[in-house]
């Protein structure tokens, strides 16, 4: 593997964002799809845009489910080989977070010809596959186009029982709130721009976002798991209130129970925090209250946007330790439960 000092060609230089920190801010992209026209929608299509779900959810039959999703952007690291395995583990994400199993993906491939070797593409590519591969799926096709920037990605398309979907939609007042992977990419991400990561840093973030979210196809089996999604783009305030949103109901997080990454607080007080970060607060920074104790640096912390982040778990508080046991068997060292579900309006409340 080659480091990013090794790294002749510093991929991030190409693009002006990076990883989920490429969303369009939240607030932005809920008045763009305010705008949007109605059409009608087939009985079979089980999970739309209607929840801000992560995927699409068509059943196929009394035994089956397709699930669809895609999910691209520009790089996040500066190893083609890292960035293809990074993109290609966030895609895949989304289909375990629906509690499905993958079956295929297709490619989605946009390069600036003229200013990446083919060697480098070729890198991307391969990360991709890799990561495919250990997932068991196939990359069956794809779409490639010559860009200004560098972009990959996947379609990936996954099965479920149909009465095994999770959406993100279905908490309950009661319920308590797992999260699968520590926070802190988007400043990791931030801190290798402006050279401050250190090998121990940059090999931290390499394996939390490469990571694949698989419990979640064994999490749909449970009966007590009642809500599944991942934090990704939105840092895990936005999609916290996503949950609240569509349950109805008011989350609260507990500052001091959620992990991060190694060295993250520090180095977002030095000021390595994405723009992202911001407008993500400014998008639905309304909707949160703030215990008086919650520092900036925290705020930032929430609010970070989480390029293949971990699956956030809503379970009946009977279910906690059998969720617990299936992430740390997968490998899952830092989950933990950072919060409930409560009655009360759909925000977020954060506990110092």
């Amino acid at each position: 593997m080659t480091t990013p000092s090794e790294s002749a060609i510093r991929l991030t230089s190409f693009s002006h964002g990076g990883g989920c920190g490429c969303k369009i801010a939240p607030g932005v992209l809920a008045d763009i799809l305010k705008r949007s026209t109605g059409f009608p929608v087939p009985k079979e299509l089980m999970v739309g845009i209607e929840t801000a779900d992560d995927a699409a959810v068509y059943k196929l039959n009394d035994e089956q489910a397709l699930i669809a999703t895609t999910d691209f952007f520009m790089p996040i690291v500066d190893d083609p080989y890292d960035f293809g395995r990074i993109a290609a583990t966030n895609a895949i994400s989304d289909v375990y977070a629906m509690g499905g199993t993958p079956i295929m993906a297709l490619a989605l491939v946009a390069m600036p010809i003229n200013q990446l070797p083919v060697e480098v593409i070729g890198k991307i590519i391969q990360g991709g596959e890799s990561i495919c591969a250990k997932a068991g799926i196939p990359i069956a096709g794809g779409h490639t186009i010559d860009s200004v920037e560098p972009i990959y990605g996947l379609v990936v398309m996954g099965l479920v029982h149909p009465s095994k979907v999770k959406r993100n939609a279905d908490a309950r007042a009661g319920d308590k709130l797992i999260l699968g992977k520590p926070l802190g990419v988007g400043v990791l991400s931030a801190a290798l721009k402006k050279n401050q990561l250190d090998d121990a840093g940059y090999r931290a973030m390499i394996e939390n976002t490469t990571k694949l979210n698989k419990p979640g196809k064994a999490l749909s089996d449970m009966p007590d798991v009642h809500a599944l999604t991942d934090v990704t783009g939105f840092g895990l305030l936005g999609h916290s209130l996503e949950l609240a949103r569509g349950a109805g109901l008011t989350v609260r997080l507990d500052m001091a129970s959620i992990p991060l990454l190694p060295n993250v607080s520090d180095l977002a007080a030095s000021g390595c925090i994405t723009g992202a970060s911001g407008r993500n607060w400014a998008g639905y920074g309304k909707d949160v209250v703030l215990a008086d104790g919650i520092t900036p640096v925290q705020q930032a912390l929430l609010t970070d946007p989480q390029t293949s982040g971990g699956l956030l778990v809503s379970c009946a508080p009977s279910a906690v330790e059998h969720v617990l046991a299936l992430f740390r068997h997968e490998g899952f060292a830092h989950a933990a439960v950072v919060g409930e579900m409560c009655a009360g309006p759909a925000q977020v409340q954060v506990e110092a």
